[in-house]
């Protein structure tokens, strides 16, 4: 048994009542600290409550602190558990919108390039079809019209007696599968996809009356059955 005394100058009290005296009590500097590192189940329920944001930090410090989560009860372990262990990726129904997004765009762009490539080469094939209806659009004008006194004409106009003598309006209904040179027996290489006719009509031209003027149009169809059409006119030539 020991007796606390008051303390006596001079005196000291005696070494194994100071021992039991300490090892009693906890110092003040200790117990501060244990009340300073524990949380209440009630105050970690409420914060985890707040916010996600909050639940994260609690799931950090649960990672660096094992002990903090054991601190708050079952109840906080569940919910630490359940945030832990959330989804952090996309939903199936997610990524089959997705898909489902990216094939209507992709479709939309495979579109529009088939209509690109298919129509890349338009620019050469108009202008080729262009140059033949200019080509046989001049040859058609550069005829008599009509034939000069005492010609014989050679009828109406066909490939096999195209280089013999005919007037303008002998070109009428001429048609071509494929584009021939004037003395040709075979199409131009390159333009035999294309098709070429020709019709001629009387039509008055400002104050020439028709009959004496004749209207002339030359239509090409390309591959891409694009047709090119051309008109020209020409007049009546007298001869003395």
């Amino acid at each position: 048994m020991c007796i606390k005394l008051a303390p006596v100058v001079g005196r000291v009290s005696p070494k194994g009542c100071e021992k039991r005296y300490n090892a009693g009590k906890t110092p003040m500097s200790e117990t501060t600290d244990v009340k300073k590192g524990m949380l209440t189940e009630a105050v970690m329920l409420s914060r985890l409550n707040k916010s996600d944001e909050m639940r994260e930090f609690f799931i950090q410090m649960r990672k660096q602190n094992p002990a903090l989560a054991a601190q708050g009860g079952v109840r906080v372990r569940q919910l630490l558990s359940q945030v832990e262990g959330r989804q952090r990726g996309i939903s199936l129904i997610e990524l089959i919108i997705f898909i489902v997004i990216i094939s209507i765009a992709l479709t939309g762009i495979l579109l529009v390039m088939n209509q690109v490539t298919a129509h890349s080469a338009d620019p050469l094939i108009h202008k080729q079809a262009m140059a033949a209806a200019e080509s046989l659009l001049e040859e058609i004008e550069l005829q008599d019209f009509p034939a000069a006194s005492g010609a014989v004409t050679a009828g109406p106009v066909t490939q096999a007696n195209r280089t013999g003598y005919h007037t303008v309006t002998e070109y009428n209904s001429f048609a071509t599968t494929g584009i021939y040179a004037l003395t040709g027996v075979a199409p131009i290489a390159g333009l035999e996809n294309y098709n070429a006719s020709v019709s001629v009509v009387n039509e008055a031209l400002g104050t020439v009356a028709a009959g004496s003027a004749v209207r002339i149009t030359v239509t090409v169809a390309t591959p891409q059955n694009e047709n090119i059409t051309l008109d020209g006119y020409r007049t009546w030539r007298s001869y003395e």
